[in-house]
């Protein structure tokens, strides 16, 4: 179900804030918890040759739902760890999400880089 961009701006409209975690039953799956589920999905998403100033007004709306999420993180390690390809995912876009995924890479990398060097110098002392 569709609805009209003035409903998703009602949507974000909710000023952002942090629920308290929730003691969350551990056989429960974290997006149970995900204030999306009572979003319209539409806002997270973007339709098909949307302008650009329609998608970045509904990709802030979305991260300003992302904001207030008690499973925000665990959203955000998901679409890291899968990697989801689109959407806003954990308060990210599938940019930043990309951007995010190439500096982890880059600190693994310069982490190995400094261990073998390390290595390297106590068996050369």
């Amino acid at each position: 179900m569709l609805h009209t961009p003035h409903s998703s701006l009602q949507v974000a409209a909710v000023p952002a804030q942090r629920v308290p975690e929730r003691n969350r039953s551990q056989d429960a799956p974290w997006h149970t918890e995900a204030v999306c589920r009572r979003d319209e999905a539409g806002l997270f998403f973007a339709p098909s040759k949307e302008p650009t100033a329609a998608r970045l007004s509904r990709e802030e709306a979305a991260k300003r739902v992302c904001a207030r999420c008690p499973v925000m993180v665990e959203c955000r390690e998901h679409a890291l760890m899968q990697p989801e390809p689109y959407g806003v995912w954990g308060g990210l876009t599938a940019a930043e999400r990309r951007v995010v995924l190439a500096r982890r890479r880059r600190r693994e990398l310069e982490l190995k880089k400094a261990a073998r060097a390390t290595a390297a110098g106590r068996i050369a002392g």
